[in-house]
């Protein structure tokens, strides 16, 4: 990592965290409707993870606005996808669950818990037969590694010696549910260590997911096999807007917010990289600049028209 590259991602950082209150802002006016599962607190590891693995296929959950802001698609065409209109990058048809752009290989927002999984796999095997160079990377939350998709997914990527990086963010809980009350043990790498190599890494901490997943990437591509890593982090909001996260006591909020990986970062940047105050500054103005856009492209775009309800039903090649 150079200055510029931790730069970048600070503004990014903030640039996710900021649409992200944006996004609850609007849904509380009602401009966004269905599911909104927000990111806040988890900045560090979405940008890092995605700004690390640069070419390749993304596949992810649907916690997944900031990740597809850091690949590359502008933030006033997820913010429409959100209010669903039609000049969303899913056309406004996938709402906030589903960003799905293929011109920057991520194919997020996958609804099913751990649907991604056998995707991921299936795009690697695809990949491998091609002689591609570049990997596939797959991210998912601890909940999806109870499910049975996990397990034939390791199985066959292991098998296989496939260019996969298996990402796992373990906020410790599957909506309501703490990871150890459903598993023997909070470390979900150890389902993994049987298949393949795993790596653990502090995911509040963006240097520290940047280097490990950069470390990853280029393991996999060599021929490796599939590589599995789990980045510990922490959701400040509950699972979606809808949920009062009144699960989580007080004291435990309290030590979730203490290590703030904007915060961090910021702190880095002046200490490590030299950043000026000024510096820091101008990016965040230029964030404030880009969700009042974004915002107001979605709200003066149009909806869909009703024919768009038949189209992309079937392949029309086939």
């Amino acid at each position: 990592m150079n200055k510029l590259v931790a730069e970048d991602m600070y503004y990014l950082m903030i640039l996710g965290r900021a649409f992200e209150y944006g996004a609850k802002e609007n849904y509380m006016k009602g401009n966004v409707s269905g599911f909104l599962h927000l990111d806040i607190g988890q900045e560090a590891f979405s940008v890092a993870a995605i700004k690390a693995f640069e070419k390749g296929d993304i596949f992810s959950g649907y916690r997944e606005h900031i990740m597809a802001i850091t690949r590359g698609i502008e933030p006033k065409a997820i913010m429409a996808e959100l209010f669903g209109k039609s000049t969303g990058v899913s056309g406004g048809k996938g709402g906030s669950m589903h960003l799905f752009e293929p011109s920057r290989f991520f194919y997020g927002g996958d609804a099913i818990v751990g649907g991604q999984l056998p995707n991921a796999v299936g795009c690697a095997y695809a990949r491998d037969l091609q002689g591609s160079e570049e990997g596939v990377m797959v991210i998912f939350g601890d909940g999806a590694t109870n499910g049975g998709a996990f397990f034939e997914s390791l199985n066959i990527a292991a098998a296989h010696k496939l260019p996969l990086l298996f990402v796992c963010e373990n906020n410790q809980y599957a909506i309501a549910t703490k990871i150890t009350r459903v598993a023997p043990f909070k470390e979900q790498a150890k389902k993994a260590e049987p298949y393949m190599l795993t790596y653990s890494v502090d995911g509040m901490d963006a240097e520290a997911v940047y280097e490990c997943v950069k470390k990853a990437k280029k393991q996999i591509e060599e021929g490796h096999g599939p590589i599995f890593i789990e980045a510990f982090t922490c959701r400040y909001e509950g699972h979606s807007v809808s949920d009062s996260n009144a699960y989580r006591s007080a004291q435990e909020m309290k030590h979730c917010k203490a290590k703030d990986p904007i915060e961090y970062f910021k702190n880095e940047l002046k200490e490590k990289w030299l950043c000026t105050d000024k510096e820091l500054e101008e990016i965040e103005a230029k964030v404030q600049k880009t969700i009042q856009e974004a915002v107001e492209y979605a709200e003066n775009s149009p909806q869909p028209e009703l024919r768009v309800l038949y189209e992309n039903v079937f392949d029309e090649e086939a």
